[in-house]
């Protein structure tokens, strides 16, 4: 079975996009975003194959510029803003950060919910990372 699926002669997409997900599965709006020639389709463009490499290149990350870096490419490459900030109640641990992949047409919803998880196992990993995003929102009062 083939992850991806090469652009149709008929698609104006001049690269492979995401196999789609089975009916109920995913509420991506995948075939919307094929019908609309207008729409962004960059989301689309991260099949499986390139969700794998997304999430080991967040596994690699070594410091929040690094993880800053990962987020800019997020936003280049598909279209979709990552955000990492801590979250309105007091932050005590991890999970008290929020961690979000904006929805966007033909995002898929699996990717949503891996790439947060990724950063959080990075966070566990490395709390070092933790502490200078809590820093760069002035969690830590430095100015």
């Amino acid at each position: 079975m083939s992850v991806t699926e090469p652009a149709s002669p008929s698609s104006p997409l001049p690269f492979p996009v995401r196999v789609e997900c089975p009916p109920g599965a995913c509420v991506c709006g995948r075939d919307r975003l094929l019908g609309d020639p207008q729409a962004d389709p960059r989301p689309l463009a991260l099949t499986r194959q390139q969700e794998q490499k997304l999430l080991e290149r967040i596994e690699r990350v070594e410091s929040y510029q690094d993880l800053q870096h990962v987020q800019g490419l997020i936003r280049k490459n598909i279209g979709a803003e990552l955000r990492i900030e801590p979250g309105p109640n007091e932050v005590r641990t991890v999970r008290g950060i929020v961690i979000v992949l904006e929805e966007r047409p033909g995002l898929c919803k699996k990717v949503r919910q891996s790439v947060p998880a990724a950063v959080r196992r990075l966070l566990g990993e490395r709390p070092e990372i933790a502490w200078a995003i809590l820093d760069a929102h002035d969690l830590f009062g430095s100015t």
